[in-house]
Protein backbone atom coordinates (compact mmCIF):
# COMPACT_ATOMS: atom_id res chain seq x y z
CA UNK A 1 0.00 0.00 0.00
CA UNK A 2 1.05 3.60 -1.07
CA UNK A 3 0.69 6.35 1.06
CA UNK A 4 -0.99 9.28 -0.17
CA UNK A 5 0.76 12.49 -0.95
CA UNK A 6 0.18 14.75 2.09
CA UNK A 7 -0.83 17.92 0.57
CA UNK A 8 0.11 21.40 2.57
CA UNK A 9 -2.77 22.87 5.01
CA UNK A 10 -4.45 25.84 3.55
CA UNK A 11 -2.98 29.23 5.78
CA UNK A 12 -6.17 30.01 8.52
CA UNK A 13 -8.08 32.49 7.21
CA UNK A 14 -6.48 36.10 9.03
CA UNK A 15 -9.55 36.91 11.68
CA UNK A 16 -11.71 39.93 10.94
CA UNK A 17 -14.12 41.93 12.42
CA UNK A 18 -17.74 41.14 11.70
CA UNK A 19 -19.85 43.14 8.58
CA UNK A 20 -22.34 45.04 8.59
CA UNK A 21 -24.66 41.81 7.57
CA UNK A 22 -23.16 39.77 9.88
CA UNK A 23 -23.83 41.75 12.91
CA UNK A 24 -27.44 41.76 12.07
CA UNK A 25 -27.76 38.50 12.18
CA UNK A 26 -25.60 38.30 15.30
CA UNK A 27 -27.99 40.14 16.88
CA UNK A 28 -30.98 38.80 16.01
CA UNK A 29 -29.39 35.58 17.33
CA UNK A 30 -28.47 36.85 20.25
CA UNK A 31 -31.89 38.45 21.27
CA UNK A 32 -33.40 35.16 20.98
CA UNK A 33 -30.62 33.03 23.58
CA UNK A 34 -31.88 33.35 27.15
CA UNK A 35 -28.25 34.13 29.85
CA UNK A 36 -26.81 31.57 32.04
CA UNK A 37 -26.06 33.99 34.66
CA UNK A 38 -28.75 35.98 36.12
CA UNK A 39 -26.75 39.62 35.38
CA UNK A 40 -26.57 39.96 31.79
CA UNK A 41 -23.27 41.32 30.71
CA UNK A 42 -22.53 44.83 29.64
CA UNK A 43 -22.84 45.01 26.13
CA UNK A 44 -19.82 46.81 24.21
CA UNK A 45 -20.83 50.46 22.85
CA UNK A 46 -18.56 50.95 19.65
CA UNK A 47 -18.24 54.25 18.25
CA UNK A 48 -20.20 55.31 15.09
CA UNK A 49 -18.27 56.80 12.45
CA UNK A 50 -20.95 58.99 11.41
CA UNK A 51 -21.15 62.27 12.47
CA UNK A 52 -23.35 61.78 15.44
CA UNK A 53 -21.19 62.90 18.37
CA UNK A 54 -21.67 60.43 21.07
CA UNK A 55 -21.74 62.13 24.64
CA UNK A 56 -19.51 60.38 27.36
CA UNK A 57 -21.36 59.07 30.02
CA UNK A 58 -20.75 61.70 32.99
CA UNK A 59 -18.51 60.32 35.80
CA UNK A 60 -19.86 58.02 38.09
CA UNK A 61 -20.21 59.15 41.65
CA UNK A 62 -16.94 58.16 43.73
CA UNK A 63 -17.22 56.28 46.54
CA UNK A 64 -14.48 56.08 49.36
CA UNK A 65 -12.41 53.00 48.80
CA UNK A 66 -10.35 51.80 51.46
CA UNK A 67 -6.81 50.93 49.50
CA UNK A 68 -4.42 48.81 50.74
CA UNK A 69 -1.25 50.00 50.87
CA UNK A 70 -0.08 48.49 53.69
CA UNK A 71 -1.58 45.17 55.87
CA UNK A 72 -2.54 46.39 58.99
CA UNK A 73 -0.33 45.29 61.81
CA UNK A 74 -2.79 44.00 64.44
CA UNK A 75 -0.32 43.45 67.47
CA UNK A 76 -0.73 40.17 69.09
CA UNK A 77 -3.06 39.95 72.04
CA UNK A 78 -1.46 38.86 75.35
CA UNK A 79 -2.35 35.57 76.31
CA UNK A 80 -5.40 35.18 78.41
CA UNK A 81 -4.66 34.27 81.94
CA UNK A 82 -6.64 30.74 83.15
CA UNK A 83 -10.11 30.53 84.59
CA UNK A 84 -10.69 31.73 88.14
CA UNK A 85 -10.32 28.17 90.05
CA UNK A 86 -11.55 27.37 93.83
CA UNK A 87 -9.71 26.38 96.46
CA UNK A 88 -9.58 23.11 96.77
CA UNK A 89 -11.41 21.10 99.78
CA UNK A 90 -8.49 19.96 101.42
CA UNK A 91 -7.29 23.62 101.54
CA UNK A 92 -10.14 25.22 102.83
CA UNK A 93 -10.18 23.23 105.72
CA UNK A 94 -7.16 23.55 106.25
CA UNK A 95 -7.45 26.85 106.24
CA UNK A 96 -10.54 26.84 108.09
CA UNK A 97 -8.73 24.94 111.23
CA UNK A 98 -6.06 27.24 111.06
CA UNK A 99 -3.20 24.63 110.22
CA UNK A 100 -2.67 26.92 106.91
CA UNK A 101 -2.45 30.73 107.84
CA UNK A 102 -3.93 33.83 106.05
CA UNK A 103 -1.68 36.65 105.10
CA UNK A 104 -3.87 39.66 105.28
CA UNK A 105 -7.54 40.42 105.20
CA UNK A 106 -9.88 43.47 104.50
CA UNK A 107 -13.08 44.27 105.85
CA UNK A 108 -15.24 46.26 103.62
CA UNK A 109 -18.72 46.37 105.91
CA UNK A 110 -19.87 49.50 105.53
CA UNK A 111 -18.44 50.99 102.27
CA UNK A 112 -19.49 51.84 99.00
CA UNK A 113 -19.53 50.24 96.49
CA UNK A 114 -17.16 52.70 94.83
CA UNK A 115 -14.83 52.82 97.85
CA UNK A 116 -14.82 49.11 98.30
CA UNK A 117 -13.76 48.52 94.85
CA UNK A 118 -10.79 50.94 95.17
CA UNK A 119 -9.92 49.43 98.53
CA UNK A 120 -10.14 46.14 97.30
CA UNK A 121 -7.55 47.23 93.97
CA UNK A 122 -5.61 49.12 96.10
CA UNK A 123 -5.34 45.82 99.01
CA UNK A 124 -4.89 43.17 96.54
CA UNK A 125 -1.81 45.17 94.73
CA UNK A 126 -0.48 45.41 98.05
CA UNK A 127 -0.91 41.79 99.16
CA UNK A 128 0.61 40.88 95.84
CA UNK A 129 3.60 43.13 95.49
CA UNK A 130 4.58 41.99 99.77
CA UNK A 131 4.06 38.16 98.24
CA UNK A 132 1.12 37.17 100.02
CA UNK A 133 -0.58 33.84 98.76
CA UNK A 134 -3.88 33.77 100.50
CA UNK A 135 -5.83 36.70 101.75
CA UNK A 136 -9.38 36.93 103.18
CA UNK A 137 -12.06 39.54 101.93
CA UNK A 138 -14.85 40.38 104.55
CA UNK A 139 -18.22 41.75 102.19
CA UNK A 140 -20.65 41.43 105.04
CA UNK A 141 -23.69 39.21 104.56
CA UNK A 142 -26.14 42.40 103.93
CA UNK A 143 -29.56 42.88 105.57
CA UNK A 144 -32.10 40.25 106.45
CA UNK A 145 -34.77 42.17 108.35
CA UNK A 146 -36.79 44.84 106.99
CA UNK A 147 -38.71 45.47 103.94
CA UNK A 148 -35.53 47.01 102.90
CA UNK A 149 -33.61 43.40 102.69
CA UNK A 150 -31.23 43.69 100.32
CA UNK A 151 -28.83 40.48 100.51
CA UNK A 152 -25.27 42.14 100.86
CA UNK A 153 -24.61 44.21 97.39
CA UNK A 154 -20.86 44.08 98.13
CA UNK A 155 -21.32 40.25 98.41
CA UNK A 156 -22.70 39.74 95.33
CA UNK A 157 -20.12 42.68 93.54
CA UNK A 158 -16.55 41.64 94.94
CA UNK A 159 -16.74 37.70 92.86
CA UNK A 160 -17.47 40.17 89.76
CA UNK A 161 -14.58 42.23 90.75
CA UNK A 162 -12.35 39.59 91.23
CA UNK A 163 -13.09 38.52 87.38
CA UNK A 164 -12.16 41.64 85.77
CA UNK A 165 -9.26 42.09 84.12
CA UNK A 166 -7.80 44.57 85.90
CA UNK A 167 -7.77 42.23 88.79
CA UNK A 168 -7.45 38.77 87.10
CA UNK A 169 -3.66 39.46 86.63
CA UNK A 170 -3.06 39.27 90.40
CA UNK A 171 -5.74 36.31 91.15
CA UNK A 172 -5.91 32.86 90.67
CA UNK A 173 -9.10 32.16 92.02
CA UNK A 174 -11.58 32.23 95.40
CA UNK A 175 -13.93 30.57 97.16
CA UNK A 176 -16.47 30.94 100.46
CA UNK A 177 -14.88 31.10 103.82
CA UNK A 178 -15.45 28.92 106.22
CA UNK A 179 -17.67 29.76 109.07
CA UNK A 180 -14.88 30.84 111.48
CA UNK A 181 -13.99 33.37 108.89
CA UNK A 182 -17.15 34.77 107.91
CA UNK A 183 -18.97 32.00 105.96
CA UNK A 184 -20.70 33.31 103.58
CA UNK A 185 -20.10 37.02 104.02
CA UNK A 186 -16.29 36.54 103.22
CA UNK A 187 -14.10 35.46 100.63
CA UNK A 188 -10.63 33.29 100.74
CA UNK A 189 -8.34 34.85 97.15
CA UNK A 190 -5.65 33.27 96.15
CA UNK A 191 -3.25 35.38 94.78
CA UNK A 192 -0.64 34.56 91.92
CA UNK A 193 3.23 34.56 93.04
CA UNK A 194 5.33 38.25 92.55
CA UNK A 195 7.56 37.89 89.76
Amino acid sequence: MKRPVSTPLPAAPRKRGLSDDDRVVWESVAKQIRPLRKKPRPTKIEADTSSEKVEPAPPARKEKVATASKPAVVPPRPPSPPPLATLGRREKSQIGRGRKEIDARIDLHGMTQVRAHRALYDFLHRAHRDGCALVLVITGKGRTVGPESERGILRKQVPQWLGLPELRSLVVGFDAASIGHGGEGALYVRLRRAR
